[in-house]
């Protein structure tokens, strides 16, 4: 199953016509709805590493504030995704595609929706976070989940 899997997470994570600061945003705001510790750890490190501050990362892991209009109609659209994956509310779909066009939110609708799926999987099976990702968040003085 992993055969077939990991190919297609890969090319949803991968270089795509999504700047990966967005999709860390998008990944980090699934992983924390959906309450995934292990993804909520490893993928604030990563959007670190990926251009959001501590400050932004901690907004996403919580309740948001303080972002830019684009980055916060992407987190009502994954928020809304999370809560009822069965239909997103009009506005919320009006508000994103203020901010993207539709060929980028069909894959950030893929990135958020490859996230939910590792994020079962992960918790799932109880991965612990890596002790370098440990020691990178307690450097920043942030909270693992």
């Amino acid at each position: 199953m992993l055969e077939a899997a990991l190919p297609f997470i890969a090319r949803v994570y991968g270089e795509t016509a999504i700047d990966l600061r967005t999709k860390e945003i998008a990944i980090l705001r699934v992983s924390a709805v959906s309450g995934c510790r292990y993804c909520v750890d490893t993928h604030t490190v990563a959007a670190w590493d990926a251009g959001l501050t501590v400050g932004e990362t901690t907004a996403l892991r919580g309740a948001p504030g303080g972002l830019a209009p684009r980055e916060a109609a992407l987190v009502a659209w994954c928020d809304a995704l999370c809560a009822a994956p069965d239909r997103v509310p009009d506005a919320v779909a009006e508000r994103v595609g203020e901010h993207f066009e539709e060929h980028e939110l069909v894959e950030l609708t893929l990135v958020a929706g490859a996230t939910l799926m590792l994020n079962r999987f992960c918790t799932a099976l109880e991965l612990p976070t890596s002790p370098a990702t440990l020691a990178r968040l307690e450097s920043a003085g942030v909270a693992a989940r």
